[in-house]
């Protein structure tokens, strides 16, 4: 066998090998925490980035910020030719997919992880609520103590062990052998005692309209910014700790839409140039929350409102309430989406607006004052959910004081809570807020 002659070999360095080194050296475990948080920005923002620009994005934010400054344009997107795809990457390791909302379930849970962390670290540990009850009866949580059971009693919750010890001891006290099978009075049994399962369902009515774009912050985050990222943390804290209850998040303005929670981040306000979808419409949030909470058999169920704005849109049902308004003020305006406006926001926004051919809705922005058939509309729709026995609370988000006394008149109605806050604290106000007032705790029936 011939020898294979090695002299006139000529040897290439691998940019391949190069790159897959850089490209682990860029997603330590480190990087991959820098990487999350520059997401979780991008994801929020009002005009999200396509996958293009956001390649752009963490690329720039992956460099060293002397190294930034010191490149030209030029030289950034030769570096970016020849560098690895962080965006690729991202996908491979399960981060990002190739969709408009680009976070998939693991990028969305890791995140919200580390907002959850940032707001818990600065509530203190006594917050923590727990779904516990010192009343025990007949329930759907087995406890470990155990009582005589009784005629009615479900023998599903029966224990074995406590009844067959309480048969040997009866009988060894009038015989000295224990013959089997044993016979059980009804004396012997015993069962486990129980808890009612303390369940909770809150759904959360983001407002969706036109001024939540607006940015009060020092650090320059709209409202809705803000809002997104409290109730992303809210999300996480509920699916990691209290699987059991139910959170609900409901998007409005002129109307009504059910959010998938993993779109939280990627939620749009509406604006002048979307139809009339614009206004501020409580009734219309309030209605579609309830629906969704006559479903859920939860014993303590929540809507929360999330508004910067006075209500300004309400429903009107028929022909006759629609000639009410019209002889009070003719030139009154009313709207109903059509077809096409339904189908772009489905396909834009992934959500589908709660509406109906044969309902108009009013449209009146009044400075600084609510319009009284709007109100009586949305007091009305308020009281319907509290005789379902759905408490109302109203996160205010706006310095305009004649905002938070329309809410606080509504919530003495209502028997609700307002909380007027600052943007900073909007996550740590709406995470303690589900862990203290939604954990109510219920008595077990006594059914025997």
């Amino acid at each position: 066998m011939s020898l294979h002659d090695t002299k006139n070999l000529v040897y290439f360095s691998s940019k391949i090998d190069k790159g897959k080194s850089k490209t682990k050296e860029q997603l330590s475990d480190e990087k991959i925490q820098q990487i999350l948080e520059t997401l979780a920005k991008q994801a929020m923002k009002e005009k999200t980035p396509t996958m293009e620009e956001l390649e752009s994005i963490l690329q720039n934010s992956n460099s060293p910020k002397e190294e930034q400054e010191s490149r030209t344009k030029t030289e950034q997107m030769e570096q970016e030719e020849g560098s690895a795809s962080i965006t690729k990457l991202l996908k491979e390791r399960g981060y990002l997919r190739d969709e408009k909302n680009w976070l998939t379930n693991k990028g969305f849970f890791e995140i919200g992880e580390k907002i959850l962390h940032e707001v818990m670290k600065d509530l203190t540990s006594d917050s923590f609520g727990l779904h516990e009850t010192c009343y025990s009866g007949n329930g759907d949580v087995i406890i470990d103590t155990t009582k005589q059971f009784e005629p009615g009693d479900d023998i599903k919750f029966l224990s074995v062990p406590h009844t067959l010890l309480n048969s040997i001891q009866r009988i060894s006290k009038t015989k000295s052998q224990i013959d089997f099978p044993i016979s059980i009075e009804l004396d012997d049994l015993e069962e486990f005692e129980t808890l009612e399962d303390v369940r909770v369902a809150v759904v959360y009515c983001i407002d969706l309209s036109s001024t939540m774009k607006s940015s009060l912050t020092k650090n320059g985050r709209s409202r809705i910014e803000v809002a997104k990222k409290a109730l992303w943390s809210l999300y996480v804290l509920n699916k990691k700790f209290f699987p059991n209850d139910s959170v609900f998040v409901v998007g409005f303005a002129s109307m009504a839409s059910i959010v998938n929670p993993f779109d939280i981040p990627f939620l749009k306000t509406y604006d002048a140039n979307d139809n009339f979808l614009h206004y501020t419409n409580y009734q219309a949030a309030l209605r579609l929350a309830k629906k969704i909470l006559q479903k859920n058999s939860a014993q303590n169920k929540r809507i929360v409102l999330i508004t910067d704005g006075q209500p300004s849109a309400c429903f009107v049902e028929n022909e006759q309430q629609k000639n009410e308004i019209i002889s009070e003020k003719p030139y009154s305006n009313f709207y109903s989406p059509d077809a096409t406006v339904i189908s772009k926001v489905k396909k834009e926004r992934n959500m589908i607006l709660d509406s109906d051919p044969d309902r108009l809705v009013y449209l009146c922005y009044r400075y600084k004052k609510v319009d009284p058939k709007i109100n009586n509309r949305t007091l009305l729709e308020a009281k319907k959910c509290i005789r379902d026995g759905i408490k109302i609370d109203t996160i205010v988000v706006s310095e305009e004081e004649e905002l938070l006394n329309y809410v606080q008149e509504l919530e003495k109605d209502l028997k609700g809570t307002t909380y007027h806050i600052t943007q900073e604290n909007m996550d740590k106000v709406l995470v303690h807020d589900y862990l203290t007032n939604t954990r109510k705790f219920l008595n077990s029936k006594q059914n025997w």
